[in-house]
Formats: C-alpha cells, sequence, structure tokens
C-alpha cells in the first residue's frame, strides 16, 4: 500500500505540473504536446531518476487515450466541415500517408544505415500527424483560415492514423521475422481493407448505438457522459477484436453521434473535453518518461537531418501530390503541407519495433522521439506566422460573441442561450430581438429581471433566450460587434466588389472569353462560384477566372451569396517552385503561355 500510494503521489503530482503548465502554451502559443513531453523527460530517468521501461503497458495505456481523444474529435466535428473536406482529408490521410512513407524511408535508408524495409517502418511511424496537436494550435490558437482549409486539416489528423497504424504492425512484423517483400501480397491488401471496412461499419453503427442509447434512458443527466464513454471504448473495443480499425470506428462514431440531436449533449461535451485534456496529459508524460535523453547522442544529428527532410520535403511532396486533383491555391497547399505535425501516435507507433522484437527497435523509439521534438519546435511554433506570411489570415466575419448554450430537461425542442451585450453590436444600436427569439432574462449589474422590465439593453447585459437549435446564429450576428470590411482588407478581398446577381458572361466577355462551359453560360456570377466550389459557398472561399479571382466578399444570414470581390492581380505563389501547383492552375498557366506565344508570333498588320 506504501508503494500504491507513492505512485499515486508522483503521478498526481506530475499530471497537476503537467495542466498548471498547459497556462504557458496559451500564452507563448507553444504546442502543449511539447510542454507534456519535456515534463515527462525532466521526470523520467535522465532528470529527477523516475525509471519507467514497461513498453506494453505504454502501448496499451496511450492506445486508450488515443480513442478517447478520436472520438471526441470526431464528436466536435460538423458534418459540414467533415463534407467539404472529406475528399482531400481522407486522400491525405491514406495516399499521402503511403507517400510520405516511401519518401521518408529513402532519406532513412541513407541517413541511419537502414534496410528499405527498416526505412520504410521508421516512415509509417512518423507518416501521420497529430490529432491532438492540430486541434489545439487551429482552434485555440486563434488562427482564423478558410474554413475549407481547417476542415481538411482536422479530418486528416482525425483519419490518418488507422492508415499508419495498419502499416507499421505489418511493417514491424515483417521486419522481426525477417520474411522481407517477399511475404507482401494480395493478402496484405485484403487485410487492408478488411481493418478500414469494419472500421466505419462499425464506427457507423456504433454511432446508431450511442445516439439510441442516450435518446432513450434519459432519466438521469449525470450519467449521460458516462454512458457515451463507455459505449464509446465498447465500439473501440469490439471493432478492434473483429479485426477491424478501432480507432477509425470510434472515430466515425464520435462524427455521427456529435451531430445528431442527444440527450444531455452540453454535459457530455463538457466531460469529454475534460477527459480529453487528462487523456493527452497521462498519454504524453507516459510517453515522456518512456524516453532515455542519455541514449540520443549517438543518433541526434542523423535523426535532426531526418526531421528537416520529413518536415521540407517529404511531407511538402506528399500533400502536394495528394491535393493536386482538388482546387486549393499555392498558399493552401504550402499552409496544409506546412500543418504537419508529428505528436504522441508517432511516439506511440515507435513502441511496436520494440513490441515485435525488432532488432534494435531501441533506435526506432529514440529517432522518433527526436523527430517529434523537432517537428514541434520548428512547425508547432510558426504555424501562425506561417498562415500570416501566406496570407490566409482571413478578416473575421463578425466580432467577439460571449455565448453560453444550455440543454433544457425533457424532451424540449428549444434552447436557453446567453448572450453577453457587447459595444457597438447592432442590438445596442436598437435592432429589434426577432419575434421567434423569446428573450425571458436579463442580468444587469448583478441584478436579475424580466426582460419586459428591463428596458433598452446595455452593455455587458446578460440576456437569456429561448430559441430553436437552427436559429441562434442568426442572433450572433445582433449581439456581436459589426466587423465591417475595412479598406485595409482589399488586399484580401480584392480591388472592387460585384454583384453575385450578374450575369457569369459579363465576366467572360471582360476577362476570358472562353472560361464558361455551354452549362455556365446563362449562369449569374453568384450560381457560377456555387457551382465550382461544390455546391456551397463559404466565407472568403476563392476561385480562379482567367486572369483574376473572385473571393466570396459577404453572406447573409442565410448563407447566400450577399457580395463578390474581384482581385485583378493574380494570387501570388507560395514558393518561386512549382511544387504546390494544381491541376487547375497548372491548365490555366499553359493556356497563358500559348495565348502569349501565339500573339507573339501574329504579324503586326501594316
Amino acid at each position: 500500500m506504501e508503494a500504491f500510494y507513492i505512485v499515486l503521489l508522483v503521478g498526481t503530482i506530475l499530471v497537476l505540473v503537467a495542466a498548471l503548465s498547459s497556462l504557458l502554451a496559451f500564452r507563448f502559443g507553444a504546442p502543449l504536446l511539447l510542454i507534456f513531453l519535456a515534463i515527462g523527460l525532466a521526470a523520467g530517468v535522465d532528470g529527477l531518476g523516475i525509471r519507467y521501461e514497461n513498453y506494453s503497458f505504454s502501448f496499451m495505456l496511450g492506445s486508450l487515450a488515443l480513442a478517447v481523444v478520436l472520438f471526441d474529435s470526431g464528436f466536435m466535428t460538423p458534418i459540414h466541415s467533415f463534407r467539404i473536406a472529406a475528399a482531400p482529408a481522407l486522400t491525405l490521410a491514406t495516399l499521402g500517408v503511403i507517400l510520405t512513407t516511401g519518401i521518408f524511408s529513402l532519406a532513412a535508408v541513407v541517413l541511419m544505415d537502414f534496410s528499405l524495409l527498416e526505412g520504410l517502418l521508421l516512415g509509417s511511424i512518423v507518416a501521420s500527424t497529430d490529432a491532438a496537436a492540430v486541434f489545439f494550435l487551429l482552434r485555440i490558437g486563434g488562427i482564423n483560415i478558410r474554413d475549407k482549409v481547417r476542415s481538411t486539416l482536422e479530418v486528416e489528423s482525425g483519419t490518418n492514423d488507422p492508415m499508419a497504424i495498419f502499416l507499421t504492425i505489418a511493417l514491424a512484423e515483417l521486419v522481426a521475422t525477417g520474411q522481407g517483400f517477399s511475404n507482401i501480397d494480395f493478402r496484405f491488401l485484403l487485410h487492408f481493407v478488411e481493418q478500414m471496412g469494419l472500421g466505419v461499419l462499425f464506427g457507423l453503427l456504433g454511432g446508431v448505438m450511442i445516439v439510441a442509447v442516450l435518446n432513450r434512458f434519459t432519466s438521469d443527466r449525470g450519467l449521460a457522459p458516462i454512458f457515451v464513454l463507455t459505449l464509446a471504448l465498447l465500439v473501440f473495443s469490439f471493432t478492434g477484436t473483429m479485426g477491424g480499425s478501432g480507432f477509425l470506428a470510434v472515430y466515425v462514431a464520435g462524427i455521427y453521434s456529435g451531430n445528431r440531436k442527444m440527450f444531455a449533449k452540453s454535459q457530455i461535451v463538457r466531460f469529454n473535453e475534460g477527459l480529453t485534456w487528462l487523456a493527452q496529459i497521462i498519454m504524453f508524460l507516459v510517453l515522456g518518461l518512456l524516453a532515455t535523453p542519455s541514449q540520443f547522442p549517438s543518433i541526434l544529428l542523423p535523426a535532426i537531418l531526418l526531421a528537416l527532410f520529413l518536415v521540407f520535403i517529404a511531407r511538402p511532396i506528399a500533400v502536394w501530390l495528394s491535393l493536386l486533383p482538388y482546387d486549393f491555391t499555392q498558399q493552401e497547399t504550402g499552409f496544409v503541407a506546412w500543418v504537419g505535425l508529428r505528436g504522441a501516435v508517432s511516439i506511440l507507433l515507435a513502441i511496436m519495433p520494440v513490441l515485435s522484437g525488432v532488432e534494435n527497435g531501441t533506435v526506432f523509439f529514440n529517432t522518433t522521439f527526436i523527430i517529434v521534438l523537432v517537428s514541434l519546435l520548428v512547425q508547432g511554433w510558426t504555424i501562425k506566422p506561417v498562415a500570416q506570411y501566406l496570407g490566409l489570415i482571413i478578416p473575421p466575419r463578425i466580432g467577439s460573441v460571449d455565448k453560453i448554450e444550455l440543454d433544457l430537461p425533457g424532451t424540449a425542442h428549444h434552447e436557453l442561450i446567453s448572450y453577453r451585450v457587447m459595444k457597438d453590436s447592432p442590438i445596442l444600436a436598437g435592432e429589434r430581438i426577432p419575434r421567434w427569439a423569446m428573450p425571458s432574462l436579463v442580468i444587469r449589474d448583478g441584478r436579475s429581471m424580466r426582460y419586459q422590465y428591463a428596458g433598452r439593453l446595455k452593455e455587458n447585459d446578460q440576456v437569456y433566450l429561448f430559441v430553436l437549435p437552427a436559429y441562434s446564429k442568426l442572433l450572433d450576428r445582433l449581439f456581436a460587434s459589426q466587423v465591417p470590411v475595412d479598406d485595409d482588407d482589399a488586399d484580401f478581398f480584392g480591388a472592387f466588389a460585384i454583384s453575385p446577381t450578374r450575369p457569369a458572361k459579363e465576366l467572360d466577355a471582360a476577362y476570358g472569353p472562353g472560361l464558361l462551359t455551354p452549362a455556365e453560360q446563362n449562369m449569374t456570377v453568384g450560381e457560377l462560384i456555387t457551382s465550382r466550389l461544390g455546391g456551397r459557398a463559404e466565407y472568403a472561399d476563392r476561385i480562379r477566372f482567367g486572369s483574376i479571382i473572385l473571393i466570396v466578399r459577404e453572406l447573409d444570414d442565410q448563407d447566400n451569396l450577399r457580395s463578390i470581390g474581384v482581385s485583378l492581380e493574380p494570387v501570388e505563389p507560395a514558393t518561386n517552385l512549382p511544387i504546390f501547383i494544381n491541376m487547375r492552375e497548372i491548365a490555366h498557366r499553359i493556356r497563358d503561355r500559348l495565348r502569349k506565344y501565339r500573339g507573339k508570333n501574329v504579324p503586326a498588320v501594316k
């Protein structure tokens, strides 16, 4: 019992220190994973002297924590974000992981004197991005970028783990048994299809089960988060037992259940958020304790070179080839390539060579640990400056809004929402609250009063309203500060604005001709943009039309196009190299060159 209390005391102190140190991440923008790993290293055998070498327990604990993180990531992903980013994100999560593995393995063979199979094993270990680091830096780091780019990064980080895990386990077995490439046959592909297929199938069925159970047993709101957690882990473990990817299943179950109406959803969200923080802290601390920094010097230089190769060569090439068919600008592709943070998943997968009995398995673990540290130091601290340099920070559509959503007991179809009245907001300028919103209470200077008796609302008033969930966004503009498009935003939104109702033929005549398909001839400019964006336009979306760029400048409350910006200057490339050009851009450049060539060869009229 004394040993138990000592272990519990030390573990509690480490978790507490990690939780408190997270304030540094919010203050200085440091990646949380880096801080948690540093605490684990400082407490380990080369720091405070805590000797911890249980690789098997670390892998099981890390897998459990990763399942919790992935479920919460899926639960908080809106289905709209998944739809607009599914194709490019899933391409990155599959083809991108394979390309990264293959390209990286060539450098590993040269720098680490590995065989090709060992290089592929190390490449598969570091091929996936870290969901926890990406979600934290994008959602909490204050980086306001296009929804399509943000969603692509978030969905990729949540879906590329199963692919990397499958490759790592399979390659570790091949290296450990010495079978080599001779054992790779059709069954290898069949096993992959089985894992991914069962993962998606059981994930969807698990999501349906979670929603059905929660909405049926509505007696106690305090038990709802426990039901969700245990059912999510049931989906994870059952799928793994049946030969599928439990990580993919739990992520899919999170997406499905998170986008359905569920009993006590606000309590579930808050519980999941706290549990995810705890899971990340424990996972990162344990992986930090497992490392032995005194073993790093012998491989430090090649490991750092491999990390730089991954950041500046392997990841960018893999991302460019994966996103080539999609309509991403050079800046957006360059940013996706840069936000490829490696983290806990890579360190967790680096345990597999040790567990599989691979010769010098600790070399894989130590090399991966150094690569992760370099990735977090180089990429983690520079994501926002890189986004600013590439011109991807978009002006906010509305100002700050302080809003709290509360679930109502029973089967009510309304939500209780609390807004704090912001300075210069439309509601202070005299705009009236719509009839479909039912204000009930106002808290002013610590005193509560009925809305009817509160008089005209004042700054910092807290207003409670009953509203249908679908209409909550319409109230945001009333209580948020107005954010007009300033003259300073001309660099982003173009030199002037046009109406989306103007015929697209006018654009074709001015900046074409011949750029419209027969189906687009009778469209308006707004319909043209919406069509080329896949049926839905988002704030700050942009498309190229000949020599100009059309930018979504303003949307109304129903997300219909209200104003289109026109940029007369082509978007500057993210790099002078043609590495980040998509197929449509390549076609435009070929067309432009052919026109210039024909213009030069036309004889002058005398």
